[in-house]
């Protein structure tokens, strides 16, 4: 049982990943949108993700469960050495909520929708860059248990040039992920355009930030090189990214909503299995060679029995609802993308 619970917390990261980050990604793309834009875009980008956007933390709420109760050393130790990238994740979860919610529903409009604007679009930018921070922080090596004093036990732990490299590297991934799936939010062939560069340049960036990330895991001393090309899978999914991405350029000027979606999907799920696959199951890489492990450091044999069980019986009911609430809205964008061109 414990394999289907690890299982269970790989797949709810990697989903996480796409759906929070293409949520997310919206409000990076708002953020490096011209003002003349910025109103089509907001129509466009809330009606594509304002059915289901609170529907994405499920994943990161699975997550965090799974690592409660069924590794508590592991949720322990994170929950301590980085609490402070935690929080700031946390907050900006809320605060990106909370002014979705005001700007669109708010029963006065007046200048507080500018208020509402900038902590949406800076929330959306820091959220997934300090995801990236946490995500980059356990396999760094500098969560140090040892620790005798405040800067070395919370601070160095998560700031260093590797984990902020990672958390830059996240938010070019969500504002890459939010443009695929924007450009089949409209119909409007100028719109799908402009989505379609939005899309390159965040794959640029990506690019660009990913060669930032093995750099600076050079520098920190961090085996990535070995993690990502010292196994055959890694080699694999490496080059399936690359294949499918030339042919996702390929296919994204035919407006193949679907398969470019699928495309983004697959390239996200080929970076995290090369980036985890090398130094399973250890979860959390500790200063001086230390680790914890999935496997030496699971919860007792009851809790994982009781937590696996929930999770096979939950996903029967917790999936088709959510495949169904996707699919519910999958159409009512298509009507806005003629709304966006009537503006211009």
């Amino acid at each position: 049982m414990i394999y289907v619970v690890i299982i269970f917390l790989w797949v709810a990261l990697l989903l996480y990943l796409v759906m929070g980050g293409a949520d997310f990604g919206a409000g990076i793309i708002e953020m490096f949108t011209s003002n003349k834009n910025k109103s089509r875009t907001r129509k466009i980008m809330y009606n594509a993700i304002g059915p289901i956007w609170e529907a994405n933390h499920m994943w990161l709420i699975i997550a965090i469960v799974i690592l409660f109760v069924g590794f508590p050393v592991i949720y322990a130790t994170m929950s301590t050495y980085l609490h402070i990238p935690l929080v700031i994740m946390l907050m900006g979860i809320i605060a990106r909520g909370t002014a979705l919610t005001f700007r669109n529903y708010d029963a006065v409009h007046d200048n507080m929708q500018k208020v509402y604007n900038k902590i949406f679009v800076y929330s959306s930018f820091i959220t997934p860059l300090f995801l990236g921070i946490i995500a980059g922080s356990t396999v760094s090596g500098r969560v140090d248990p040892l620790a005798t004093n405040f800067m070395d036990a919370y601070i160095y732990s998560w700031l260093n040039w590797f984990s902020v490299a990672i958390g830059f590297f996240t938010v070019a991934l969500c504002g890459f992920l939010a443009a695929i799936y924007l450009i089949g939010e409209t119909e409007d062939e100028d719109e799908r355009k402009r989505f379609i560069r939005k899309a390159k340049l965040m794959n640029i960036a990506a690019v660009v930030a990913g060669a930032v990330v093995f750099v600076a895991s050079v520098k920190e001393g961090i085996p990535l090189v070995q993690w990502v090309f010292g196994s055959i899978i890694g080699v694999v999914a490496v080059s399936a990214a690359t294949i499918s991405l030339i042919a996702l350029w390929y296919l994204i000027a035919n407006g193949k909503r679907f398969i470019i979606r699928v495309l983004a999907g697959f390239q996200v799920t080929m970076i995290l299995i090369t980036t985890t696959y090398k130094h399973y199951p250890n979860i959390i890489i500790l200063k001086n060679g230390g680790h914890l492990s999935l496997i030496q450091h699971q919860g007792a044999e009851k809790a994982i029995q009781m937590l696996g069980a929930a999770l096979l019986i939950g996903s029967v009911f917790i999936l088709p609802a959510l495949f169904y609430l996707v699919w519910s809205f999958q159409y009512k964008p298509e009507k806005t993308g003629h709304e966006g061109g009537d503006e211009q």
